[in-house]
């Protein structure tokens, strides 16, 4: 047997509580030792990883990857070298797209599309209601048949709480995991940026938070009713993680995560109208940055990109106007370091943040074992990825 050597990496995987410098050996895409070289076989190759950081590829559990339907913004192929370039293995897909992915052939076409490019994988996201019109279940049992890790409705809104009420009791009964978004409509319709003083100087259109726990709450109550599994995708101020927190307390099967951007800005960053931080959820408050922190810190919280690009003139209408989405991959990592490196986020809960709370939640068992499929990043402290394994391969970089 044959191996590929990664020698003196710093290797941290919080599944295994597993955090020194070691070095381990693959082959045929698997780990095969850590630690001490098998006593078989020869060392084909030789990765020099000393001061290298070894961890389990990040699983991103919500993007917007505009194939199919609207290319001009990116592609399957190129959306999924960005993220592995960022250092994910797996990619959650919205279901926004055109046709929108309620249908097993659409999940089909994702899927194919994202074997051929062979980057990050993609686990499509199917949609929640048909054609996204939050009214109509859709056919949930042929949309998991078919590849589907969970069912969202990406941020669109859904009628109603009878609606809503009878989704979680159709998921529940076939044990299927709701991704959800915590949105009133009517709370939230016009508005362009977090409701504070900031918005008000400005003249824009705020969202208040009460936008986000109002409908939280409701989600929260359903789910205790009908017993369903659910995920809450970008949660983005203070109390939401508080009300989060007494839900587990109580037992609820629910998790969440929160968008790279809401970690790193807040609303002041709107000042000066600029497109790129025209979010949503939208940037809030420094006491809710903190509040956000402390939770992934705490392993309360996962950490998505919520990435989503938009064609350059969309961005750079007025604010008001920009298309909501920030494109983060390409700084992902730079802004995940500049967090570790500050102390506001430690090391560790990061990496969990990425990688075992993502797998939690979707049922996937990551981290490093003898005999498992190596999906992996060697990151560079200094600021960049170095490499990506995905299924034990090597991704192609720029």
């Amino acid at each position: 047997m044959k191996y590929l050597h990664i020698r003196d990496a710093r290797v941290i995987a919080p599944a295994q509580q597993l955090d020194e410098t070691c070095d381990i050996y693959l082959s045929e895409g698997r780990i095969r030792a850590i630690g001490q070289k098998p006593a078989g076989g020869t060392i084909e190759s030789t990765l020099d990883a000393n001061g290298l950081w070894l961890v389990p590829g990040f699983i991103d559990l919500s993007a917007h990857l505009n194939e199919p339907g609207y290319t001009q913004r990116g592609t399957i192929a190129s959306e999924t070298k960005a993220a592995a370039n960022a250092g994910f293995t797996h990619v959650c897909s919205q279901p926004l797209t055109k046709p929108v992915a309620d249908s097993p052939a659409v999940i089909q076409l994702i899927l194919e599309k994202s074997a051929n490019a062979g980057q990050a994988r993609v686990l499509p996201l199917g949609a929640l209601t048909q054609g996204l019109a939050g009214e109509q279940i859709a056919n949930m049992v042929s949309l998991t048949s078919a590849g589907c890790v969970a069912l969202s409705n990406a941020r669109q809104p859904i009628k109603d709480a009878y609606v809503l009420r009878r989704l979680m009791e159709y998921a529940a009964t076939y044990d299927i995991r709701l991704f959800l978004d915590a949105n009133d409509a009517a709370l939230s319709a016009g508005g362009v940026m977090h409701e504070g003083p900031t918005a008000t100087r400005m003249g824009l259109a705020g969202i208040p938070e009460t936008a986000e726990t109002i409908a939280l709450a409701q989600i929260l109550l359903l789910a205790e009713q009908t017993g369903a599994r659910i995920h809450i995708n970008q949660i983005s101020c203070a109390r939401s993680a508080a009300m989060l927190r007494d839900a587990r307390q109580r037992d609820l099967d629910v998790s969440a995560d929160v968008a790279m951007a809401n970690l790193c800005f807040t609303d002041s960053k709107v000042q000066g109208f600029d497109g790129r931080f025209h979010v949503q959820p939208p940037l809030r408050s420094e006491s809710d940055r903190q509040a956000l922190l402390e939770a992934v810190n705490s392993g309360e919280l996962a950490i998505c990109s919520n990435h989503q690009r938009h064609e350059t003139a969309a961005k750079k209408a007025p604010f008001a106007e920009a298309a909501p989405g920030i494109a983060i991959y390409d700084e992902f990592i730079t802004l995940l370091l500049q967090l570790v490196n500050s102390g506001e986020l430690a090391l560790n809960p990061a990496i969990n943040a990425l990688s075992k709370l993502p797998a939690d939640t979707l049922g996937m068992n990551v981290g490093f074992e003898e005999g498992k499929v190596f999906n992996a990043a060697l990151i560079d402290p200094a600021g960049k990825v170095v490499s990506t394994f995905v299924d034990g391969f090597k991704t192609l970089r720029n």
